[in-house]
């Protein structure tokens, strides 16, 4: 990945308000433009960790966060389209989910082309 790349970082810590007694925490963020190759780089990355039942370590400048999932986590995946119609804005989300006491059991039935 460039080095050179400039990007913004955020790093939001606060809790947000979900459902009566759930709060959610923005542990770590990060928003850049990237070549697809570099995209690709930092998905092989993170499937390498996951693939091997390593911990994920996210970093940017200073601010650092490790996540261990477990074996079988809630994976969504979201294709948007925001904004009128020919000249909005699409985007492609992958999330991975998981109780923090999670034994990590579920199944799977996604398949990605």
């Amino acid at each position: 990945m460039a080095s050179s790349e400039e990007f913004t970082t955020s790093i939001l810590i606060f809790p947000v308000s979900l459902h009566q007694g759930m709060t959610e925490t923005v542990l770590f963020e990060i928003e850049q433009q990237s070549s697809l190759a570099d995209v690709a780089t930092y998905l092989r990355n993170v499937a390498e960790k996951l693939e091997s039942g390593e911990q994920v370590t996210l970093e940017a400048g200073t601010e650092r966060v490790t996540l261990d999932p477990p074996e079988t986590v809630e994976f969504e995946v979201k294709a948007e389209h925001e904004g009128p119609e020919g000249t909005g804005e699409l985007s492609l989300e992958l999330e991975l989910e998981w109780d923090e006491n999670s034994d990590g059991s579920g199944d799977s039935s996604l398949s990605i082309n």
